[in-house]
């Protein structure tokens, strides 16, 4: 599949793993903040996480609390998630920014900008500003507790996101939300999760390439 990134009107960014290489400092936050629930339980949500990568912390806590420890607890979810927060607060603010973002960014002048993540919305706007990024992103910053579908729809809904657009995820899940509003998809590779990313970019014909600066050289194919 080729594609020309300079040609779409909205660009539409994951964050964790696309705009920041904050993956592992997630996963190793929700390991961290399950630990009081013994080693176990931790590893079980660690890969039930990374299974599901892209969807909401609350939707994975309380999956953790429901499913894998079975003590569902409007509190426990709470501590769960303030821990959680916590810990993954300092890993934000010193993680890698994508190497050519900017770059994409002087290059797609006339483009809308938005970030659509499973990150705490507030989080996510705090810390992009706290590092300079907010100004890139003039369609808005977006996260939970609304999920990437709701937030898709809602943005193309109220003209936020102009067709044509493109979708730069590293999840499944992204893939699959964009296909929900038939957005095109690219996958970025790099900092994904994804450990059957090859032969499932293969089995769906899913455009695919590395990282942003690969991505910035698609415009020429």
């Amino acid at each position: 599949m080729k594609l020309n990134v300079t040609s779409y009107s909205t660009l539409v960014f994951d964050c964790d793993g696309v705009v920041l290489d904050s993956n592992k400092v997630k996963t190793e936050s929700f390991y961290r903040a399950a630990l009081p629930y013994g080693e176990r339980a931790a590893d079980e949500l660690v890969e039930y996480h990374v299974k599901n990568g892209g969807v909401s912390r609350y939707k994975k806590f309380s999956y953790f609390l429901d499913h894998i420890v079975k003590k569902p607890s409007e509190i426990a979810l709470k501590r769960l998630l303030d821990d959680y927060g916590a810990n993954v607060w300092d890993g934000l603010n010193s993680c890698s920014i994508a190497p050519n973002l900017e770059r994409l960014r002087n290059k797609t002048p006339d483009a809308r900008w938005l970030i659509v993540s499973g990150g705490a919305q507030s989080e996510l706007r705090e810390i992009f500003k706290m590092r300079g990024l907010s100004g890139w992103f003039n369609g808005g910053i977006f996260g939970s507790p609304d999920t990437k579908e709701e937030i898709l729809s809602r943005e193309l809904e109220c003209g936020n996101i102009v067709r044509p657009a493109l979708f730069i995820g590293d999840s499944k899940y992204d893939f699959e939300a964009a296909k929900s509003v038939s957005l095109d998809f690219v996958f970025l590779s790099g900092w994904s999760e994804v450990k059957d990313w090859e032969s499932w970019v293969a089995e769906n014909s899913i455009c695919a390439t590395r990282n942003m600066e690969s991505l910035t050289s698609l415009e020429r194919e």
